[in-house]
Order: structure tokens, then C-alpha cells, then sequence
């Protein structure tokens, strides 16, 4: 049960962004600009940081969302359960690979990441802008998953409700629109 009243039909992150629309905006801006916004990582990628992050960050409700995510952004459903179980084995380039680390250490301590991790991201082609956004993204991500979790947000535990959050995500993105949430509640 959340630790402040939420509205019930809007659960984990969707229903905190709604209970404070003024700090919501400059959070889902940033979130737009990070995993919709012109990069060189495929919206895809920038989805594997997010779930990697959150699953190290045992988020329930932001791994189930941005793995679905992903999975809708990349047209399938193993990159996003490898790079979260078994990274090394994962289907993505080795640059990928290594922005995910740097990710994975960001959401644990980010102070581990070294100057050793950094060049060998760069030696498997990484961009100063991608190292940048990769930090970001993940600190970015810890926020939301500290936020989602500290104040007991409600996490649906039927993937179906996660396949039309992840809909919602690949076709609008991450800024406010009216009725962004309708399709939430209705059954696939």
C-alpha cells in the first residue's frame, strides 16, 4: 500500500508523476531527452541501461517496465533478460556491453567507475556523449527507482499491464499528453 494516497488506476511511477504534476514535468523532460531524444544509441539501448539499473536496483516495477520497454523498442524478448541475467552472453555490441557496466556500476557505487572502465568503453567504439548519457541515464534511473520504491508504489504483477505501459512508451514517450495513461486499465 503506498505510503501517501495515489490514485489506484495509476500505479508505480504513473501514479507519482500524476500526484505532483510540477516536479513531474522536468523529470519526464529529462527522461524524454535522455531515452527519445537524438543519440546514438538506439531507443532501444537507452532502454537496456534503464533496465539494467533498475533491476540492479531490485525496482520491481521500473525492471518489469523498461524491460517490456525494450523489448517493444528492440522486437524481441532475450537482449533485455540477458543483459539483466547473463550480460556477458548478451546479444548487443561489445560497446554495449561496456556502457552497461559502466550502468550497472553507476547504480551500485558509481565511484567504481574507473578510468580502466571508461577506456575500455572507448576502445569498443564509445562516445564521450554516450559515456555522459549512460551516467545519466542510470543516475536518472536510480531516482525513479528510490522514488517508485520509498514511497510503496503499487507494482501490477501481470505482464499484460507492462506490455501497454511499454506501448505507451515507444509510441508517445515519456512527456505528458492527455488520456497518456487510458489504456492502462483496459485489458489487452
Amino acid at each position: 500500500m503506498p505510503h501517501i494516497p495515489l490514485d489506484e488506476n495509476l500505479p508505480g511511477i504513473t501514479g507519482l508523476l500524476n500526484y505532483r504534476q510540477d516536479t513531474a514535468l522536468p523529470i519526464r523532460q529529462l527522461t524524454q531527452i535522455l531515452l527519445r531524444g537524438e543519440s546514438t544509441l538506439s531507443e532501444g539501448e537507452r532502454e537496456l541501461i534503464a533496465t539494467v539499473t533498475s533491476f540492479g536496483n531490485q525496482c520491481k516495477f521500473c525492471t518489469a517496465a523498461h524491460t517490456a520497454a525494450a523489448d517493444a523498442l528492440l522486437g524481441e524478448h532475450e537482449t533485455a533478460e540477458m543483459v539483466k541475467h547473463n550480460p556477458e552472453h548478451a546479444s548487443v555490441s561489445d560497446k554495449m556491453k561496456q556502457l552497461l557496466e559502466i550502468a550497472r556500476r553507476v547504480q551500485a557505487d558509481a565511484r567504481t567507475v574507473s578510468p580502466e572502465l571508461v577506456a575500455k568503453a572507448r576502445a569498443a567504439g564509445a562516445t564521450d556523449m554516450e559515456l555522459h548519457d549512460t551516467v545519466l541515464i542510470a543516475a536518472l534511473f536510480c531516482l525513479y527507482n528510490k522514488y517508485v520504491d520509498g514511497l510503496a508504489s503499487v507494482t501490477p504483477t501481470e505482464p499484460a499491464f507492462y506490455d501497454r505501459l511499454a506501448t505507451i512508451l515507444k509510441n508517445n514517450g515519456y512527456l505528458p499528453s492527455a488520456n497518456r495513461y487510458a489504456s492502462l486499465s483496459e485489458p489487452k
